[in-house]
């Protein structure tokens, strides 16, 4: 599988996959919007909302390297703002910047809260979720919201973004989490 970045417009990413997928419904390609699920209180009440982990990409999934074809039909679609590197030389995504959206596929489309603990230490201890992986990446955690700020970066452009968590206490006497 290879993996192409574009960059469409911010807010717009589903409307971009929808109108994609009406102008090209014989395209053989995925796209996929990765997202994270988040609790958010307003007004003392708390809501589940899904926010984008990569704000205004797409990542495409072909089976092959880019198409001609497909290349024009992603650039002609409305919202289309450049493939990552260049839309001169497009190439697949590699290295870091592919081990990072690979690690948000895994979990798919959406990630879920991550289940943690904290050691005796007091440092974060990641069992299972998208956090898995990205210990070394956290700069701050608020135990009272839920949350960690962890720092990626993606095309060599540094960012932070917040991903739930929720706390598991940690079995006594066995070491392992319930």
């Amino acid at each position: 599988m290879e993996y192409y970045a574009i960059q469409v417009k911010t807010g717009s990413e589903e409307k971009y996959i929808n109108i994609f997928k009406i102008k090209n419904p014989e395209a053989d390609v995925k796209l996929h919007f990765l997202q994270r699920r988040m609790s958010i209180r307003r007004g003392g009440k708390i809501y589940q909302e899904l926010a984008p982990i990569f704000p205004g990409y797409l990542f495409i999934e072909t089976t092959n390297q880019l198409p001609l074809p497909l290349y024009w039909a992603l650039r002609k679609t409305d919202g289309f703002f450049r493939f990552l590197k260049s839309n001169q030389d497009v190439q697949p995504l590699s290295g870091h910047d592919l081990e990072i959206v690979s690690h948000f596929l895994k979990a798919g489309s959406i990630a879920e809260k991550s289940k943690i603990y904290f050691d005796e230490h007091d440092r974060i201890v990641v069992q299972e979720g998208p956090l898995k992986g990205l210990e070394g990446n956290i700069i701050k955690v608020d135990k009272r919201k839920g949350r960690a700020k962890i720092r990626l970066d993606l095309d060599n452009a540094p960012f932070t973004i917040d991903l739930a968590f929720e706390v598991i206490t940690k079995a006594e006497g066995n070491g392992s989490a319930r």
